[in-house]
């Protein structure tokens, strides 16, 4: 047995007041397949950067494994050569029988090691590096969000890949691939670490137990501390009022007291001031019990939505549709124009509180239909204008869509700008993003030095905040963390709006869809 021992890591990014990391302890076997959780922002990549040494930190790190990480990086003019070429720079001692023996156990041909990475997909690209990664010997792997931008039938040949290996951690926000892969967590609590044997679902069904207990003591505390604090206001009162009688009375008005009657007093007083002192004690050890029991608490907070509603039932109607670029196909085309036809011949019919998932295999023209469907609508999009469509797809008089594109390299500059170039609500925006787990210390950042899941966040929390009959996501949970996926899915489910959804997270879709389009 080989462990990765933490002890008092602590680390802070130059420039920021609070710690990311402050003296956390905790020990990973490295036969486990680890799985690890955490809010968008919580340091899940650092601590990955933190374990290969990329930067300074106070504390120790120690293991007699070698660390390797995924996904390898690749450069502009990393694109024109093959994985074959790259496959030695990422890693040095890497043997090309052992990175086709991986590529077999995942069902990909090993013809890709000689294509240009430009050429590959991403689903082909995720593979080829995984390929590389599992072919050392004697390392413990640090696995970055494998499935983000990737079909459900490529996340199912990595899931069942990632069951067969152990010895590394995995940073994912999939639940189904944490169940299928896991047999430990990490996780990054509010204000601990915690290291726990099972999968997310074991640890999920722990936590909610451990959070209602927690919470339940909290009141239980809280209600011995009103009570002992009334008693000891009374015997203070009580103490006080015995006390001013001590010295001094009415002979007349007063005729069982003499002066033996203060020593009395002042005894009776003295027991009072004990018992106050009692309660006291008691409150501060009931406070300091009760200190701490809510820090590590997701509080969650609930979402609102105010859909407006169309005056239509039909909001989109697709019939016989196709979608591709350049010259559309005909039967007259040739094979080489047919090729650039991405959606062939579709129908659907998408009502006022349908919620329509589009599936299908990446590069199956899920986005394009997308922009077709937008560009019907009225709604300006320059990447629309080389689509070229055949067939009939109506969308209601009048129609406001709310949108989020799956591509965030656009988001630029601070909040405010972002804000104000959106016609939104500054103090309303800033809001959502508070519940959506924002901490104030981002709103004053560019946004381009946010988290991947953080700019995400920003989309979904300007699309919640632009009223809309129709709101159509394109993959909007990559990167986003799992306590606000259970909140957006909390908030659909309750508001149930007229949605088009593109995404990968099989539950999330399972959960929520009312109809299903598989192209």
């Amino acid at each position: 047995m080989s462990l990765l021992q933490v002890s008092n890591l602590t680390f802070c990014y130059e420039g920021n007041s609070d710690n990311v990391f402050e003296n956390v302890s905790f020990s990973i076997d490295t036969d486990w397949k680890t799985g690890f959780i955490g809010r968008n922002g919580k340091g899940k990549t650092t601590f990955l950067n933190l374990l290969l040494g990329k930067m300074e930190y106070s504390g120790s790190i120690t293991t007699d494994k070698i660390f390797d990480y995924f996904p390898y990086r690749i450069n502009d003019s990393d694109l024109e050569k093959t994985v074959d070429e790259l496959c030695y720079e990422w890693k040095p001692m890497a043997e090309n029988w052992r990175i086709i023996c991986e590529l077999n156990n995942m069902g990909v041909d090993p013809e890709l090691l000689y294509r240009p990475v430009k050429t590959l997909s991403q689903g082909e690209r995720t593979k080829a590096m995984l390929a590389v990664l599992f072919s050392g010997e004697n390392e413990f792997l640090l696995i970055d969000e494998p499935t983000n931008h990737l079909d459900k039938d490529g996340r199912e040949i990595i899931k069942n890949y990632l069951q067969e290996k152990k010895g590394f951690i995995l940073v994912s926000h999939d639940r189904d691939l944490l169940d299928a892969v896991a047999d430990h967590m990490l996780v990054l609590n509010r204000e601990s670490i915690e290291v726990m044997n099972g999968n997310f679902t074991t640890w999920w069904e722990n936590k909610e137990k451990a959070d209602a207990f927690a919470m339940a003591e909290n009141e239980k505390h809280k209600k011995e501390i009103n009570h002992l604090t009334t008693s000891a206001r009374r015997a203070d009162n009580w103490a006080k009022k015995s006390e001013s009688t001590k010295i001094g009375f009415d002979p007349i008005k007063e005729t069982d007291r003499n002066i033996s009657t203060r020593s009395y007093i002042g005894s009776k007083t003295k027991k009072m001031q004990s018992r106050v002192k009692n309660f006291e004690r008691r409150i501060e050890r009931e406070i300091e019990e009760k200190e701490g029991l809510l820090n590590d608490i997701e509080k969650v907070d609930d979402l609102k939505l105010n859909p407006l509603k169309h005056h239509k039932k039909n909001i989109v109607e697709c019939r016989d549709y196709s979608v591709g670029y350049g010259i559309m196909a005909t039967e007259e085309s040739s094979p080489a124009l047919k090729q650039k036809t991405v959606v062939e011949n579709i129908s659907f019919l998408l009502e006022q509180g349908d919620i329509l998932c589009l599936k299908g295999k990446n590069g199956c023209g899920k986005s394009s239909l997308i922009k077709a469907i937008l560009r019907a609508a009225g709604v300006n999009d320059n990447s629309s204008a080389a689509l070229r469509t055949n067939g009939n797809l109506e969308t209601a008089s009048g129609l406001r869509i709310s949108y989020i594109n799956q591509n965030t390299s656009g988001l630029k500059g601070t909040l405010k700008e972002y804000a104000a170039a959106m016609n939104l609500d500054y103090s309303l925006f800033l809001t959502l993003l508070r519940k959506l787990d924002f901490g104030r210390e981002q709103f004053e950042k560019n946004i381009v030095d946010y988290s991947e899941g953080q700019k995400k966040k920003v989309l979904i929390a300007a699309s919640l905040l632009t009223p809309a009959h129709l709101y159509i996501w394109d993959e909007p949970l990559n990167y986003i963390d799992v306590f606000s996926r259970m909140q957006i899915e909390k908030l659909i489910e309750t508001y149930r709006p007229t949605m088009i959804l593109v995404e990968h997270d099989t539950r999330f879709c399972e959960k929520l869809a009312t109809k299903v389009l598989n192209l």
